[in-house]
């Protein structure tokens, strides 16, 4: 059984209440009949419920009957949700009359059910942008206790077994914070190994790289990194982590332990923390292209809940595993609450 089949199975043992806000987009109603067809999730799907069904029977869907659907603009817990939404944003300028027009908008609506305990998780991005997914996840659900920022990590299988966990890792930031502070790259790192313990499963073995490997090298990103390591220890005692620490130091056993002898994590690592944004994002393209490796992500991490924001070109099946994903994200906040 590959990982996606455990993620999978997990999610199947332990359903979750997964809210899709664009119940009337194609791929989204596709994967979502899959999900049900495999009781994967519970799903709820945000959208006109009539429009849903013409849809449904159009695609030719047969599960969408177990889903539970939600109308934006008419539904039982509308009025309670916009009052849920004024409490939260009115010293930000929410007024009853905004709360009552922006609650019908399917994106607040998700969080709005999150925040009040109706579902889990949510699945969004298809159809709108990351800005938009991302904006009401933040006022709404906020970051978790201890955390100030939210990154995106992705899980790259790649083909040598060798590295990783049987040649599964996890990369962040690849997706979120452009040029993350000490404080803030500790935070990624602690949020990264707690979505590898939900999500792979793994005991996490996190690696902060950098251009050096423990001194060989001085500059102020440098010092970032190290700092970022001793933080990221503060934060969790029981964190395995190391820098700062060369890509090749952090993978090949033997460079390693050349380069860091007697790290723990030195040529073990199955979690690299990178410096900066582009250099995660460019770092799991190239392997994802050029080592013909799969990456699936992004997984955002450091939320209250899991809120996880789609490519507008995904396929079916991306949505279907970012569900399973979600899934797995819900389980292990609860597990650790």
């Amino acid at each position: 059984m590959n990982l996606m089949q455990d993620i999978i199975s997990r999610a199947k043992a332990n359903k979750q209440r997964i809210v899709l806000p664009e119940g009337t987009e194609e791929r989204t109603l596709k994967a979502a009949d899959r999900l049900l067809a495999d009781e994967v999730a519970e799903i709820i799907l945000i959208g006109n419920p009539a429009e849903i069904q013409s849809l449904a029977a159009q695609f030719g869907l047969k599960h969408i009957g177990k889903a539970t659907l939600v109308d934006p603009k008419s539904h039982e817990k509308k009025e309670a949700y916009a009052d849920l939404l004024f409490q939260l944003r009115q010293k930000k300028g929410m007024t009853p009359e905004k709360a009552a027009v922006m609650v019908e908008d399917p994106l607040y609506l998700g969080c709005l059910m999150i925040k009040a305990g109706d579902a889990d998780g949510e699945i969004a991005g298809a159809q709108n942008t990351t800005g938009d997914v991302l904006r009401p996840a933040l006022q709404i659900i906020k970051t978790a206790p201890g955390m100030s920022v939210v990154s995106g990590a992705f899980l790259m299988f790649v083909q040598n077994k060798t590295y990783g966990a049987d040649g599964v890792l996890v990369f962040a930031d690849c997706a979120v914070m452009p040029n993350p502070t000490a404080p803030e790259l500790a935070e990624i790192a602690v949020a990264t190994a707690q979505t590898t313990k939900a999500i792979v499963g793994m005991d996490p073995r996190v690696a902060m790289l950098s251009f050096s490997t423990k001194g060989s090298a001085k500059h102020e990103m440098v010092d970032k990194v190290v700092e970022a390591t001793r933080l990221a220890k503060e934060m969790d005692p029981n964190l395995k982590v190391d820098g700062e620490m060369q890509a090749d130091a952090a993978l090949v056993e033997a460079i390693g332990s050349k380069k860091a002898p007697g790290s723990e994590i030195a040529g073990k690592a199955n979690v690299l923390v990178f410096p900066t944004l582009e250099v995660g994002n460019i770092a799991y393209k190239l392997v994802e292209r050029l080592g013909d490796a799969e990456a699936v992500g992004p997984i955002l991490q450091g939320m209250g809940a899991p809120v996880n924001d789609l490519s507008r070109g995904c396929s079916i099946d991306d949505i279907y595993k970012m569900v399973a994903i979600t899934s797995n994200q819900a389980i292990g906040l609860k597990t650790t609450k």
